[in-house]
């Protein structure tokens, strides 16, 4: 797969997928000015190399609670995959163990969790909070049973985003089981049916979307949630920075700056211009990932030279996906290994972990010049 561009993965994608599952993939809610800032804001921002340093040798390692990771990328909790390809999250799964980048697992998977651990190496599980606690209960054991190392609570979901495409398109891929992988095989769901999906799919699907939202959930159920699991709870979601002081005030353990790749509020602020900020409120106390926007390795040295820990890495690796399984998938995850190593160097810097803001500048201040 000679692909190597953002944009040749999307045309190849689109040329593979049907018409409905390619929009679903490729757009952003509203008329999609935050997803088109998402990636216009981080252009805005350019590296400032510096020379004559000596990069025989690289180091793209970052540590995240007590643990070591080959690089800073983590593939970003992505659902209904069973739209793009029949192993979805499986073959993702394989592909990242083999490359050594962790995988955030959706809630809203086609293929369960347990299924998605078995394929996987580092794993963290995303969490949308359901309408019933006690699903949303059952889904954090059951992660800590199959060796999650993390929960990813999503906060930027109270509700479906408005998604024009997809609205145009009469088109609800959660509606077609494709997001169902994780409440049809859970206990507590399972109990509120009156018979099996496999009897009464339209039933289950009806029941699944009762509980998807939880529009009424807030900081007081994040403390719930504090008490009921051991493993590190991050917020993904976050873009102010009096969010990130009440999220270390609520003892969570990590903050993932993203605005949902553009797909929820339109209108928004672009994840790399809320970054900053937010790295000067938490100042180290916890980690601080970013989402929305990377599309290549230059992108990833911006948001980790503004203070980043790691990055999350979105839609290239779905289009990997559409191209060609779980090779596609390696394959994306390959070149942007690659990318993010020759831009270290070409930027004269040894290391990931000595990516600072001297090394970047924006555009539009010419402070530079």
């Amino acid at each position: 797969m000679n692909v190597y561009h953002f944009e040749d993965l999307e045309k190849k994608a689109e040329s593979i997928l049907a018409p409905h599952p390619f929009t679903y993939v490729r757009s952003g809610s509203g008329d999609e000015e935050t997803m088109q800032d998402n990636v216009a804001d981080l252009r805005k921002w350019k590296i400032r190399p510096r020379f004559l340093q000596d990069v025989s040798k690289r180091d793209l390692s970052i540590s995240l609670f007590g643990k070591t990771y080959k690089t800073p990328y983590f593939l970003a909790p992505i659902g209904n995959l069973g739209i793009v390809h029949p192993e979805a999250e499986l073959a993702v799964s394989r592909a990242a163990k083999q490359v050594g980048i962790p995988i955030i697992a959706s809630t809203v998977s086609s293929f369960s969790m347990e299924e998605i651990a078995a394929e996987a190496g580092d794993r963290w599980f995303q969490l949308y909070c359901s309408s019933d606690w006690q699903i949303t209960l059952s889904f954090v054991k059951r992660a800590e049973q199959a060796g999650y190392e993390a929960i990813v609570l999503t906060v930027d979901m109270p509700a479906l985003g408005y998604r024009a495409a997809d609205l145009t398109n009469q088109y609800a891929p959660f509606r077609l089981g494709a997001a169902s992988g994780n409440y049809f095989s859970d206990p507590v769901f399972q109990n509120k049916l009156a018979c099996p999906p496999s009897q009464d799919f339209h039933s289950a699907i009806g029941e699944q979307v009762k509980h998807l939202f939880a529009p009424g959930f807030t900081w007081e159920d994040v403390a719930t949630l504090r008490k009921a699991t051991t493993l590190p709870i991050l917020l993904k979601g976050i873009l102010h920075p009096a969010d990130a002081k009440k999220a270390m005030e609520y003892k969570v353990d990590g903050l993932i700056v993203s605005n949902h790749g553009g797909r929820q509020l339109d209108g928004c602020i672009s994840s790399i211009a809320a970054l900053p900020a937010i790295v000067d409120e938490v100042r180290g106390r916890i980690p601080v990932l970013f989402d929305s926007g990377i599309r290549k390795g230059a992108d990833v040295v911006k948001a980790m030279a503004l203070g980043a820990d790691a990055v999350l890495l979105g839609r290239p690796y779905v289009y990997g996906l559409a191209i060609d399984g779980e090779e596609g998938v390696k394959t994306v995850l390959d070149n942007f290994i690659y990318d993010l190593d020759a831009t270290v160097a070409t930027a004269g810097m040894r290391a990931v972990s000595e990516l600072n803001r001297d090394l970047v500048v924006r555009d539009i201040d010419r402070n530079y010049i």
